[in-house]
């Protein structure tokens, strides 16, 4: 790792910030599917839960795969965190992220609620594939933090609020530390207590 400035910042896991969204859009999208159960719709829902699943599988992929190559470039140059870096708790983050995207998850689930009028069911597994994607990116981004036996971090002030992306235009590098610093493990999840010998 390149040696690190010498000023003090706030810093939030990657994977956090990527797995953050993985959540809300997968149980926004399973709803508005279930309701969209109860909606013949303009196509009937044989050929709505046909439509929905092919967009699961593609926004999932997709979602999955993108921007990968930038995630791999800012982690191989993630300069070392200094010793007064603040490393932010990953209930933190995933609140702030979500704070910060409230107003498109509702626009999202509204939009899927609406689309059982047209395609029922297909709006929702949309969404839920959107969060499957996000799920599968941060176990990608835990294989490779094994991997490397580092942890990726950014600074805080670099994430937007509105877009929150870790890989945004506004980041300019990563931070890394081992994989025993914070609170989450590898790939975001919540990190599981030792066990008791």
């Amino acid at each position: 790792m390149a040696r690190a400035d010498r000023r003090a910042q706030g810093l939030a896991r990657v994977a956090v910030v990527v797995r953050a969204g993985a959540a809300p859009l997968w149980w926004a999208g399973v709803f508005a599917a279930g309701v969209g159960l109860l909606v013949p719709g303009l196509t009937g829902r044989r050929i709505g839960v046909m439509a929905g699943a092919a967009l699961f599988l593609v926004a999932a992929a997709v979602v999955a795969c993108v921007r990968r190559g930038r995630y791999t470039a800012l982690g191989r140059g993630a300069s070392r965190a200094g010793r007064h870096d603040v490393l932010q708790d990953r209930a933190v983050t995933v609140r702030n992220w979500r704070h910060g995207h409230r107003w498109w998850l509702l626009l999202g689930w509204l939009l899927a609620l609406g689309a059982n009028f047209a395609v029922p069911v297909a709006g929702g597994l949309l969404l839920a594939g959107t969060g499957a994607g996000l799920r599968l990116k941060a176990a990608w981004l835990g294989r490779r933090e094994r991997s490397e036996d580092a942890l990726w971090w950014v600074r805080v002030d670099w994430l937007d609020a509105r877009a929150g992306r870790p890989v945004g235009k506004a980041v300019r590098g990563y931070r890394g530390t081992g994989v025993a610093a914070g609170d989450a493990a590898p790939g975001g999840a919540r990190r599981r207590a030792a066990a008791l010998v």
